[in-house]
């Protein structure tokens, strides 16, 4: 691998901006499997915000809510416009402040300067700078802090039943922006976060008979840090892109893949859990052999739980798409398993797009 600029070491948190937290947090609990491990709020001194940490692994989440009416409040100002939806994908460092420095000088826009947050615990360091739409990424410097999280929270000391979900890690998040300024935030990561383009897929390989979409998939030096960026492309029809920039407001992320080692008993549990996932026809299922050749798994398994397979020269890999999370057609997870491929499941395009498109009809916005 490549060495990073900026020396980002992982995702440590995704924060989401959300209308109630601890609602928000009781779904992330038992639907995906999340461990609530730190709350934030009047209760421990923090005024404007109530905020639940949940963590499954390598997977960190962060559900924020406004506490007062005040409608210019920013947490109540982007719930208001967006929904619920991410806010921050906060980036693990060695050095923040070296980290915003280097980002602002290569043309980064400052949204907080390096900021030590201390308390009996230790210290951290975090600073933020913009990204698409609303959207910000903050660098976290953690400098063997030894609390719970970050200063402000105390940990939740009784642990909730959760289910087995096997979740494990962030793959990648992908984010959705307007037509003709993908190349915009492709250059952005690149030229100020250091960031090389892996895959290109153009409007050819994703595209059915009502719309298409264009994408290029950004990571970082290490590779540990991987964002697809999709914009609509000319079609018959609404995309799903443009569905989701009308129901959020413009920019954001648009789903958060999460990996798993064992997709099948994932899959399973989700859905016991309540998370609805698309559907892909049987016809799928009887073209799979012939197009991605052996496998372990039994693809009549696959077939019952809607689980789709994709194969590279380096391997093969396995995923699933929910609906989305919130009312608004907007944010929805992906459960993926790879064996050996660091692809994106090309060879699935077609199937999930139709499925996404069945969605869309059955909602008015196809």
């Amino acid at each position: 691998m490549t060495s990073d600029p900026l020396d980002l070491q992982g995702i440590d948190y995704i924060e989401f901006y959300v209308a109630n937290a601890r609602q928000a947090a009781h779904f992330y609990r038992t639907a995906l499997g999340l461990q609530p491990v730190a709350y934030a709020g009047l209760e421990t001194g923090v005024r404007d915000r109530a905020a639940w940490v949940l963590q499954r692994r390598n997977i960190r989440f962060v559900l924020s809510a406004p506490l007062r009416p005040d409608p210019n409040d920013p947490i109540a100002a982007h719930v208001a416009r967006h929904g619920d939806g991410v806010r921050d994908i906060a980036l693990r460092v060695e050095n923040a402040a070296a980290a915003y420095n280097e980002a602002l000088r290569r043309g980064g826009r400052s949204i907080q300067p390096p900021t030590p947050l201390t308390d009996e615990h230790g210290t951290i360091v975090k600073a933020s700078i913009a990204a698409y739409g609303d959207t910000i990424h903050s660098f976290i410097q953690r400098d063997g802090y030894e609390g719970v999280f970050m200063p402000g929270f105390r940990p939740v000391d009784t642990p909730l039943p959760t289910p087995d979900t096997g979740l494990a890690a962030i793959d990648h998040i992908v984010g959705n922006v307007e037509l003709g300024h993908m190349n915009d935030w492709v250059g952005y990561y690149r030229d100020i976060l250091g960031f090389k383009q892996l895959i290109h897929f153009d409007d050819q390989d994703i595209s059915t008979e009502y719309s298409a979409l264009m994408s290029k998939v950004m990571q970082n030096g290490t590779g540990r840090i991987k964002f697809p960026i999709n914009e609509p492309a000319d079609g018959r029809r609404k995309s799903q892109i443009e569905e989701y920039l009308d129901y959020y407001g413009g920019p954001g992320v648009q789903h958060i893949a999460l990996a798993t080692g064992d997709i099948l008993a994932s899959v399973d549990v989700l859905r016991a859990a309540g998370i609805p996932f698309l559907r892909v026809p049987q016809s799928y299922y009887d073209e799979l052999p012939a197009r991605v050749g052996a496998i372990a798994e039994d693809v009549r398994e696959l077939a019952k739980r809607g689980v789709l397979v994709d194969r590279d020269e380096e391997g093969y890999l396995l995923q699933i798409f929910s609906q989305p999370l919130q009312d608004r057609p907007t944010l929805f997870v992906e459960i993926i398993q790879r064996k050996g491929s660091r692809g994106f499941g090309k060879g699935n395009f077609k199937a999930l797009f139709e499925a996404i498109e069945r969605e869309q009809a059955r909602r008015g916005n196809l």
